[in-house]
């Protein structure tokens, strides 16, 4: 990480501002981008020589410029963190707002797309490193996540080709699937009607620290691994979805009621 230069989306709160402060400390030096200027703001106290740029990763003009930003500051870029996402908490029956899939799309996939687009000429020229923070419900399906999981199993297979294709190149893909963690992701998550649910259905007491997680995320970074599954449930599943897929569905079932993963 020392000397890196990491462009981090979503990197005003959570997963994205913790791997910030937690590679800063080990000499990397960030590009944070997010929508709310005053919260980067207060993440960059935090790490030396940031650059911030204010992002709407839906908007493909803003990770455009993002990437120009970043390039015109640093010169270049070794590392991109796709980890700018939003979530819901509501069955399929009880969406009234069906807005909602378009947005999370927008915000969890397309921004990802967008970003790794404009990033990957510069990454190639550095043999970097492509991240893309996606989520147990991209591996298999949960009750209550619809539209969350079908962004995170889109992220999925885009950055599972995409490896493929760089083959040869000298850049890896690493995708990171966390379950549940210590965020503000759940309260800020869509409720069936299309609003924020001002507050997490979890009990968060039992849910992984967002240090231990972003702590596996730079041990994964620095190994340049091609994959990161976090909690032994979530390893466990990967392997019964082979031979036992009902076990696996109710697993997911009892996840969601239990706020366990």
């Amino acid at each position: 990480m020392n000397d890196k230069i990491i462009l981090i989306t979503g990197a005003s709160s959570g997963i994205g501002a913790e791997l910030a402060r937690q590679v800063s400390r080990l000499g990397a030096k960030c590009v944070l981008a997010a929508r709310d200027r005053n919260a980067l703001e207060q993440v960059a106290r935090d790490c030396p020589g940031a650059l911030i740029v204010p992002t709407d990763v839906t908007n493909p003009d803003d990770c455009k410029r993002l990437v120009e930003q970043a390039i015109a500051h640093f010169g270049r870029i070794d590392v991109l963190v796709n980890n700018a996402g939003v979530s819901q908490w509501a069955l399929f029956e009880q969406i009234t707002d069906l807005t909602i899939f378009e947005q999370i799309m927008r915000v969890n996939y397309l921004g990802s797309v967008y970003c790794t687009y404009y990033a990957l000429p510069h990454i190639k020229r550095t043999k970097g490193l492509l991240v893309a923070v996606s989520s147990l419900t991209g591996k298999t399906g949960v009750p209550t996540r619809t539209a969350y999981s079908a962004s995170k199993h889109a992220m999925q297979g885009f950055f599972d080709s995409l490896r493929i294709e760089l083959l040869g190149t000298g850049v890896d893909v690493l995708v990171v699937s966390p379950g549940f963690v210590q965020t503000s992701v759940r309260e800020r998550a869509f409720g069936a009607d299309g609003k924020p649910l001002g507050q997490s259905h979890l009990d968060e007491a039992g849910v992984m620290p967002v240090e231990e997680c972003v702590r596996q995320i730079v041990d994964a970074m620095q190994k340049r691994r091609r994959e990161l599954v976090m909690t032994s449930r979530g390893r466990l599943a990967q392997w019964l979805k082979l031979i036992a897929p009902a076990m696996v569905d109710k697993i997911a079932l009892r996840a969601i009621r239990e706020g366990k993963t």
